[in-house]
């Protein structure tokens, strides 16, 4: 039996289902999660930054909670381990939230993080200092990328 990947998504995948430049691919993604065909997981963070969104996303935030995403919550844990992303610069601390996301997957064993933030996560360097600060503190490395890469409905021609 296969396992259906768990994937994280950050804010900004369900802004861009509102976006013309992400839409196709966000919005790909939303109709793998109806499917079954991957396990959407997201954060009370995510939930926190999407009260503060326009009208247009929290609808799509809400059309995501029906798929029944697994939601993870802030631990200690995750807590350090986003301090440790910090720590190391590998994010200014007026993105705590950035690292707290990929803190939050990581401790969750999530087996990919997707976004569109292509200056603080989904970054080919800043990639490899978090998963060599995964990988310091007892974590397996994270495959990062953005929905383009994870969405089969998003990927298919019309």
């Amino acid at each position: 039996m296969v396992k259906t990947p768990r994937v994280y998504i950050d804010t900004s995948v369900i802004g861009g289902c509102c976006d013309p430049e992400f839409e196709r691919w966000s919005n790909g993604l939303l109709k793998d999660f109806e499917m079954r065909l991957l396990l959407p997981v997201i954060s009370e963070v995510v939930a926190a930054e999407i009260a503060v969104a326009p009208r247009e996303v929290k609808a799509r935030f809400a059309e995501l909670l029906d798929c029944e995403p697994e939601i993870i919550r802030r631990t200690p844990t995750a807590n350090d381990l986003a301090q440790a992303y910090l720590d190391r610069a590998i994010l200014g601390a007026n993105y705590r939230n950035d690292a707290l996301h990929i803190a939050l997957a990581s401790v969750a064993d999530i087996d990919i993080l997707t976004s569109w933030n292509f200056r603080h996560i989904v970054h080919f360097d800043k990639i490899r200092m978090f998963n060599a600060v995964n990988l310091l503190y007892g974590y397996k490395a994270i495959q990062i990328c953005s929905p383009r890469e994870v969405t089969y409905h998003g990927n298919q021609d019309n």
